[in-house]
């Protein structure tokens, strides 16, 4: 039984997307996108803000679980805003040492602590304590710095640490995101090195390449990121080889989208995140490039959901 994760994208999968994807209940988990901490615990709105699920029982409004995700260096701050989370209802708290951002990275953070193995493990280990034993620490790595020589020593380093499971994306920092560069065969060892679950991330797209994945990874755990921004139905693709939905019903999921982000940020976000879903959009269906041309110009919402409504209509017509 395949086990879905809808992976932690920054500035993309926010909790409305969270919402609009699992609302189908094909998800089993949700990763919130990063909580950066530095050197001070965060007051409780800087969760809400980016997890509001908290006060729904840390689940989206579907039910499908989500967990916080941190992302630091400091291993006793990382600690205490861990037990915050936790204490704020978090379905478990999973540790960011996968950000490939230039910014991220300059400050240490994310991806680059793929070059001191021992940084993560006391930042895991320091979360593991802080947190109570009934809850799950989890962490999400690449493959490495620039190479995937190391790939096991980091996720020895996790697993020896106490975190009770693991997400590898299968790329190295140096690989950013390009197409042909994900090993998967690299999961399959780190499956076999560790004595935890796992879960797979990289280049799972369709329910050929999830199958793919899970045949050579040798885990049935997997983590839909770009993918489910490609086509928003994926995970029923994949676990009940659904049709992939079509272009009419991905512009009215587009407008449920729009009411969502009207209601929750007032439209404040709301033009810059819709083009960015636009840019995922347009791998799958070559009907959002000539959509996309005719609402990047706008700069306010209304004149973009305008657009929006007038091409459902001339679809549905």
């Amino acid at each position: 039984m395949l086990h879905l994760t809808l992976a932690p994208m920054e500035g993309v999968l926010d909790h409305l997307m969270r919402d609009l994807l699992t609302r189908s209940g094909q998800y089993d988990l949700c990763v919130t996108e990063f909580i950066r901490v530095i050197d001070q615990l965060l007051p409780e709105r800087v969760f809400y803000k980016l997890c509001p699920e908290l006060k729904n029982g840390s689940k989206t409004p579907s039910g499908t679980p989500v967990r916080v995700q941190l992302l630091g260096q400091h291993p006793s701050w990382m600690a205490e805003n861990a037990n915050a989370a936790i204490e704020l209802g978090s379905d478990g708290i999973d540790i960011n040492f996968g950000c490939p951002s230039k910014l991220v990275n300059g400050s240490n953070g994310g991806a680059a602590l793929l070059k001191t193995p021992e940084v993560m493990y006391q930042v895991v280990k320091s979360v593991r304590e802080a947190v109570p034993k009934d809850k799950i620490v989890s962490a999400k790595m690449r493959l490495g710095w620039d190479s995937a020589e190391h790939c096991l020593e980091l996720a020895d380093a996790i697993y020896q640490a106490g975190a009770n499971e693991m997400a590898v994306h299968g790329r190295t920092k140096a690989d950013g995101y390009k197409a042909g560069t994900v090993k998967w065969q690299q999961i399959a060892n780190i499956v076999k090195h560790v004595n935890i679950p796992v879960t797979a991330n990289g280049d799972i797209i369709d329910r050929d390449s999830a199958l793919k994945c899970q045949q050579i990874t040798g885990t049935h755990k997997l983590m839909l990121g770009r993918g489910a921004l490609n086509l928003p139905n994926l995970g029923e693709v994949i676990r009940n080889t659904s049709e992939p939905m079509n272009w009419t019903q991905t512009v009215a999921l587009m407008l449920r989208y729009s009411e969502l982000e009207m209601e929750g940020d007032k439209g404040l976000y709301y033009p810059n995140r819709i083009k960015q879903w636009f840019s995922y959009l347009k791998s799958q269906y070559p009907q959002a490039n000539e959509l996309f041309r005719e609402i990047r110009i706008y700069k306010k919402a209304p004149e973009i959901v305008q657009r929006l409504e007038a091409a459902f209509e001339a679809l549905e017509n």
